[in-house]
């Protein structure tokens, strides 16, 4: 695509940035063909080829709209759009400038603003959400939207065995910010798992939240400075040896496997960042590659009774999309004696996507409604997905149980320990 940047940002990294992805862009349209949102409206303004337009228009420097901002903010970000694209544009990156600069001519005002401001107070402090989940969960009863958008506390499916600390192997895992509170059996669940292979898992206190949630609400200087505590967190036990960073929240390894993108410009920590990014695996990346030591131990299991056999497997878009995962998760389940039944168009998203379900409801929940339609077609004992947002997003709108996947494997391994 022809392009002729304005001088406001053609000689800046990210207007570099922008115009080699431009280019790369032919106005093919493939991209439609899998866009969540242009599904819904059939507009092209909502799909990626009528946002890349958009974008470009801007910043080739006309006046940026409300319209504009309104378009970029229902993009969902998972990225479906660039595994299609033949000429691997990156989409996501082109619209994290796109709409940086859109919203410094169109800042946000009354309760747009407001309500980013209070989840940038919330979200990514686990302490925080954690006293307002609690809150939450006493005012669930009276409220409406509290009991669709936030499910109970789900007991702990399993006492998982403390994993053992002598392994030679060690790993450390990112806790996350709100998956500690909404999904607290999944890194126990991890650990019990890299247990049983010989791999010790360890989390740093200091690090926190990965900075994911400050840029689905407008924060990267936030989002920067999440990579910042987290890389200095990790540091010392990365030159003690540990072999990998471990995420269990796909969306959080998504971001984590960009620090060194996202800090390519800081002289101080791009080095450190490049380092990070290439050490971080998805759990299911981790597992799969230790697979020699775990499908005998998964072989030795007893067969599961009918009833509880059959599962469906959300793969997330961070994870399919994002990181381009794929079939990983679902051989392990398959190996571990699942039955998966299929699931129709696997590609698209749920409507969680961050942030995106409390921000854009109406769409969040029409694209739920019709993930849940899917998922539930081949008449599932339980859905099992990789990512936090998309296990509380999907619970609120079924009855059918939702799961992190490694819960359940790790829950299988533990249970029928004794055959092992």
């Amino acid at each position: 695509m022809e392009t002729h940047l304005a001088d406001f940002i053609r000689s800046t990294p990210s207007g570099r940035e922008a115009e080699a992805i431009l280019r790369r862009c032919v106005h093919c349209g493939f991209c439609n063909a899998t866009c969540p949102t242009y599904q819904l409206t059939g507009d092209e303004l909502d799909g990626p080829r009528g946002r890349i337009y958009q974008i470009k228009q801007v910043l080739e420097g006309a006046p940026a709209s409300e319209r504009n901002r309104v378009h970029l903010d229902r993009c969902l970000t998972c990225r479906a759009c660039e595994t299609t694209c033949p000429s691997g544009v990156e989409y996501g990156r082109l619209l994290d400038i796109g709409r940086a600069t859109v919203l410094a001519q169109q800042p946000r005002r009354g309760r747009d603003a407001l309500r980013r401001a209070l989840l940038r107070a919330v979200l990514p402090q686990p302490r925080r959400f954690a006293i307002a989940l609690g809150l939450g969960r006493l005012l669930r009863p009276l409220l409406p939207l509290l009991r669709e958008k936030l499910p109970p506390a789900r007991v702990a499916a399993s006492s998982f065995v403390a994993a053992r600390s002598s392994h030679p192997r060690r790993m450390l895992a990112l806790a996350g910010c709100v998956q500690p509170s909404l999904t607290a059996d999944t890194l126990p669940a991890a650990r019990a798992l890299l247990d049983r292979l010989g791999i010790a898992l360890d989390v740093a206190p200091q690090a926190g939240c990965c900075g994911a949630l400050a840029l689905h609400l407008d924060d990267a200087d936030a989002a920067r400075q999440a990579a910042r505590r987290n890389i200095d967190a990790w540091w010392p036990g990365i030159e003690a040896g540990a072999e990998a960073i471990v995420i269990t929240a796909s969306g959080c390894g998504v971001q984590v496997k960009d620090y060194g993108h996202l800090l390519g410009e800081d002289a101080r920590y791009a080095g450190k960042a490049a380092r990070i990014a290439g050490l971080a695996r998805d759990i299911g990346e981790v597992v799969a590659a230790e697979s020699a030591g775990l499908l005998p131990l998964l072989a030795a299991l007893p067969s599961l009774p009918a009833g509880s056999r059959r599962l469906a497997f959300h793969s997330p878009c961070t994870l399919q999309h994002g990181q381009r995962i794929v079939g990983q998760v679902e051989a392990l389940l398959v190996a571990a004696g699942f039955e998966l039944v299929p699931v129709a168009d696997a590609h698209l998203c749920c409507g969680s996507a961050g942030t995106y379900s409390l921000l854009q409801p109406e769409w969040s929940n029409r694209l739920r409604a019709d993930k849940l339609a899917k998922l539930g077609a081949g008449g599932p004992a339980l859905i099992v997905s990789a990512n936090v947002g998309c296990i509380t997003h999907l619970q609120g709108g079924t009855r059918l149980p939702v799961r992190h996947w490694v819960e359940v494997l790790a829950e299988r391994v533990e249970r029928f320990a004794v055959y092992l």
